[in-house]
């Protein structure tokens, strides 16, 4: 079982908590038939496809002119409102139809 959060949501990692990491750290790695250990060339590839996906999200940097209640409404998303602008015009972007009706 996995279980996700963030600092922010739940506060400091508590001493317990640390020592469990520490603990946990030191623990030695077993291998099964269900997680074998990688070979060399199934390691390289998987740096392969890391570097092909870090192209591939290598963002550009842009000058974009909004007016101010789009930008207001943008900033009101909160924090990394530009990476939500981002996600927002990929969408859009991607949509043919959304591309007609505003040219």
């Amino acid at each position: 079982m996995v279980i996700r959060t963030t600092l922010e949501e739940r506060g400091a990692i508590t001493p317990e908590e640390i020592e469990m990491l520490e603990k946990v750290s030191k623990a030695p790695i077993v291998f099964d038939e269900d997680s074998p250990e990688l070979t060399e060339d199934e390691l390289k590839g998987f740096r392969r496809v890391s570097e092909e996906n870090r192209l591939e999200r290598n963002k550009q940097t842009v000058t974009l002119r909004l007016s101010p209640q789009a930008l207001r409404k943008a900033k009101s998303l909160g924090k990394g409102y530009t990476s939500v602008l981002s996600r927002i015009l990929e969408g859009a972007l991607s949509d043919n139809d959304v591309i007609k009706h505003y040219l």
